[in-house]
């Protein structure tokens, strides 16, 4: 029997004025209760009932011990009760890391939706182009591109998928005309972005034909993150393969160009990865829920649209 308990069975001893009516409140047997009291009595060295064949009365010892064990036993009740909250409603600060582009255009925009469902929930949101260690780090999920995963021992939940496609700008196109073909690309200014998903020295297409691959060689320019080679593209120095999500803007705003348009490329899954599935805490079951409703259409369909609207003669 451990102490705690020993603590519960001399508060409800008190309360019933007898061994007999806290037995009975315990669901339990009097001499289990007798001896409750006796072995924290021993453990203290302390008399803290006096006891007769009809009362009971607290020593001015066990006074004072009652007292803290009451303080005791409702700072206890009150952890557990937070503690088993936890598994039942979202709240508390949510510790998220994802990778740049994805986070700057879709991770966030969810957080504003999510927290409208979700109120109590404080998101702290770190962006770059790494995968963390989440245990080291003490992140709840991280948010991850690759073609697939490898086993880190970590749960993960697949969200949606996306690529990339070939952009450039308007002056760039009327300078250097347009490209109709992977292998027409020989003829321009390709801007790389170097990530540890993607080569920068092949550039693979999907389209009419297939899988083609583009050998772009020495560009000009690389970058390691994809937002700042939409601003490379939109400032007229090539053509980069932007994600989707990364060049809506410049689509719809008119500063970039779709070239390709019948060739995808850079496919790849976003991942959520988290700790554990056993006692996975509310906060972080309905974030990982909330991103497989929200993110594919965030990733793809919005970008689409925006592709839909890029309506320029090129």
């Amino acid at each position: 029997m451990d102490t705690l308990q020993k603590m519960r069975v001399l508060v409800r001893v008190v309360e019933a004025g007898s061994f007999t009516g806290a037995a009975q409140h315990l669901n339990t047997t009097t001499a289990y209760a007798s001896r409750a009291v006796s072995d924290l009595e021993a453990r203290l060295r302390t008399r803290l009932l006096n006891r007769t064949t009809r009362r009971i009365a607290l020593t001015e010892a066990g006074e004072r011990y009652l007292h803290r064990c009451e303080e005791i036993l409702a700072c206890v009740d009150e952890a557990e009760a937070e503690a088993s909250d936890a598994q039942a409603r979202p709240s508390g600060r949510l510790k998220v890391h994802a990778m740049t582009g994805i986070g700057q255009h879709c991770v966030v925009p969810a957080v504003g939706r999510y927290q409208q469902r979700y109120p109590d929930v404080k998101v702290e949101l770190t962006l770059a182009q790494r995968e963390p260690d989440l245990l080291d780090e003490g992140y709840d999920v991280a948010l991850v591109l690759a073609g697939e995963l490898s086993d880190s021992g970590l749960i993960s939940q697949r969200l949606g998928s996306t690529f990339s496609i070939a952009c450039a700008s308007p002056a760039y196109l009327e300078r250097h005309g347009v490209p109709r073909t992977p292998a027409e690309l020989v003829a321009h200014s390709c801007l790389h972005t170097v990530t540890p998903i993607f080569p920068a020295h092949e550039w693979v297409f999907h389209g009419p034909r297939g899988w083609e691959t583009f050998a772009p060689g020495t560009a000009k320019l690389c970058v390691n993150v994809a937002e700042a080679l939409a601003v490379a593209v939109g400032e007229s120095m090539g053509i980069g393969l932007l994600p989707f999500y990364s060049a809506a803007h410049g689509l719809r705003s008119g500063e970039l160009v779709r070239v390709l348009p019948e060739y995808t490329s850079q496919h790849t899954n976003v991942y959520a990865l988290y700790p554990s599935r056993q006692y996975l805490d509310a906060k972080i079951r309905t974030w990982v829920e909330f991103l497989r409703e929200e993110l594919p259409a965030t990733l793809n369909h919005e970008c689409l649209d925006a592709v839909a609207a890029n309506d320029l003669p090129y």
